[in-house]
Parts: structure tokens; sequence; C-alpha cells
């Protein structure tokens, strides 16, 4: 009758195992940080744009309120013309500003979601 053995009989399996766990909760470990510092950064990112977001939707109230002072206070055509005129140019001046922050905040998008799905788990595995 075969006799069953004891792991503690080949320590070098028993090493073996005991190492493994630990290797795969260290690399759990890493992908998880490296997957919150990604998370971390977008999220950070979405702020910083919601904030120039909010910034530029008060400078368009402002210049509302601004453009409805000189219409009202406007005594003849011309003058009125020419507070549409400064209202018109000022706006185009922010449709310009704002398609230009439009592109950017889309690259910064783009670039820190491609982390947050990509690089945050391919980068732990091929660096240990």
């Amino acid at each position: 009758m075969a006799q069953k053995q004891h792991p503690s009989e080949h320590p070098e399996l028993f090493s073996l195992f005991s190492q493994v766990p630990a290797e795969f909760g260290e690399l759990g470990k890493k992908q998880i940080e490296a997957f919150s510092n990604a998370q971390m950064e977008f999220l950070s990112n979405l702020q910083e744009i919601n904030k120039h977001w909010m910034d530029r939707m008060q400078s368009e109230a402002n210049i509302a309120s601004e453009f409805v002072s000189k219409l009202t206070a406007a005594r003849s055509i011309p003058d009125a013309m020419t507070a549409c005129q400064e209202w018109t140019s000022r706006r185009l001046e922010l449709m310009v500003e704002d398609g230009q922050h439009v592109f950017a905040d889309t690259q910064k998008l783009m670039k820190s979601g491609t982390q947050f799905l990509g690089n945050g788990w391919r980068g732990i595995t091929t660096s240990t």
C-alpha cells in the first residue's frame, strides 16, 4: 500500500506553492494601484474641464448683462448698432476660444482615458 507523503517532506514544493499566492497578490495590488491612479487622473481632468466651463458660463452671463445694459442705455440707433457690433465681435472671439478648449479638452480626456483603459493594465504586466 502506498503511503501518503506530507508536504513537509518535499520543502521545494511547499516553497513554490507558498510563493505563488504572494506574487499574485502583489501583481493584483500593483494593478489596482495603477487603475486607481489612472482613474484619479481622469477624474482630475474632468474636474478641471468642468471648472473651466462653469467659469465660461459665468463669463457668458456677464457679457449678456453688459450687452443689455449698453443696449438700454443707447440713445440712438447708431449707439444700439455699436453695442450690437461689440457684442457680436466678443461672441465670435469666445466661440473661437470655445472651439480651441473643446479640442484641448477632448485631447486631454482621450489621453487620460487611454491610460485609464489601456496602459494602467498593460504597464503593470510588463514592469514585473
